[in-house]
């Protein structure tokens, strides 16, 4: 995001049309996703995240050397579609590397790659591309993928168990009420964080008088937060999974009900977006081991969709804050977008607590009457 402009002048293209090389990789994640999660779903766990990797590298190689901005875009999209497979499956492999009572916290700590990425990564890439050119920094990410690929190589077992299932099988487990609800929780959770987060720079600047150089420390400082937020949202995860998620959505809900305030306040503000973005990144372990625990049948393709839930959350979020501002809504009014949202997320969490109540109670032996 940050090498837009570079991106722009070098290939004589506008920066709208440049943006659209972020929002296809968005839609390339949501679409291209299941697509290869249903492609490799029978090739063994080691040899598909080495697959996918290696689409990665590749595909990060063409950004590289993209002669124009045809290439780059196609190249942008490849990549993206191994992006939601390889969370996908490899959420299910780590759970499936540690002991039943550590599986959230193992998730936690593979998203934890992703926080890391946001809070170092985007800095540090658009810091090489505008020093030394934008094509440097798909070069040094071409470099970080055959790093990646070598320590997958070493560090996975060469065998780790899976469930073979055929297309109609995968698909099967789209009929489950559970999964499809955890995959709606997930696109409105994350469409309350970006329908505010995507329009937080403005916010900033001209609500709360951060100067551009504190906008990037108030960042950094979300990021962090985002960093606890996973470690912490997999521990509790792994301790009480459904009471946490809940409670999480509540917090959240709080949080952004008092950003509308603090906004106005530098100092408050700092404080509250710091916990936002704990909170933010907290809900993503319990969602991820709920949507493996609720599609035991079908693990890959469900987790690998729920990436695509949250990506379509994003792409959902900064439009519903974008249709806001276009019909005249103030930027202080945008944490009551997000509000919404979540409070729509943690509505869908009680309706699947209750099922899932209900459906327990009739699986008991003799408690047909008591339903």
């Amino acid at each position: 995001m940050g090498l837009l402009p570079d991106v722009a002048r070098d290939l004589s293209v506008s920066i709208p049309a440049a943006g659209m090389l972020v929002s296809a990789y968005a839609l390339g994640v949501t679409i291209g996703a299941p697509i290869v999660a249903i492609a490799v779903a029978n090739m063994p766990r080691k040899k598909a995240l080495m697959s996918l990797i290696g689409v990665f590298i590749v595909g990060n190689l063409l950004c590289a050397v993209a002669p124009g901005y045809g290439v780059l875009m196609a190249a942008r999209i490849v990549t993206a579609f191994c992006h939601g497979a390889f969370f996908g499956i490899g959420s299910v492999v780590a759970a499936g590397l540690v002991a039943p009572n550590r599986r959230a916290q193992a998730i936690a700590l593979m998203f934890t790659g992703l926080t890391l990425a946001n809070v170092l990564g985007v800095p540090l890439g658009t810091a090489l591309g505008q020093a030394v050119g934008w094509r440097a920094t798909f070069w040094a990410v071409t470099g970080i993928g055959v790093l990646a690929a070598a320590a997958l190589a070493v560090c996975l077992p060469a065998k780790i168990e899976m469930q073979k299932a055929s297309l109609i099988h995968e698909f099967s487990v789209l009929k489950n009420p559970q999964v499809l609800m955890v995959m709606g929780i997930s696109v409105l959770a994350s469409a309350s964080l970006f329908a505010v987060f995507t329009y937080i720079t403005p916010i900033l600047e001209d609500v709360t008088g951060f100067t551009p150089h504190n906008v990037t420390l108030v960042l950094l400082l979300f990021g962090l937060g985002l960093t606890v937020g996973s470690t912490l949202g997999g521990k509790l995860a792994d301790w009480r999974l459904m009471p946490s998620l809940v409670a999480f959505l509540l917090a959240l809900g709080v949080v952004l009900t008092v950003f509308a305030g603090t906004m106005h306040l530098a100092i408050p503000a700092m404080i509250t977006i710091f916990v936002w973005g704990v909170l933010a990144f907290a809900i993503v372990p319990p969602l991820q081991i709920l949507i493996v625990d609720r599609a035991s049948a079908a693990p890959n393709l469900a987790s690998t969709l729920n990436q695509g839930a949250f990506n379509l959350g994003n792409a959902t979020g900064a439009w519903l804050g974008g249709m806001a501002i276009g019909a005249g809504v103030p930027l202080t009014s945008l944490p009551w977008v997000g509000v919404a949202m979540v409070s729509g997320a943690l509505a869908l969490t009680l309706w699947s607590v209750r099922l899932e109540q209900r459906a327990q109670r009739v699986a008991l032996p003799g408690s047909a009457g008591a339903v």
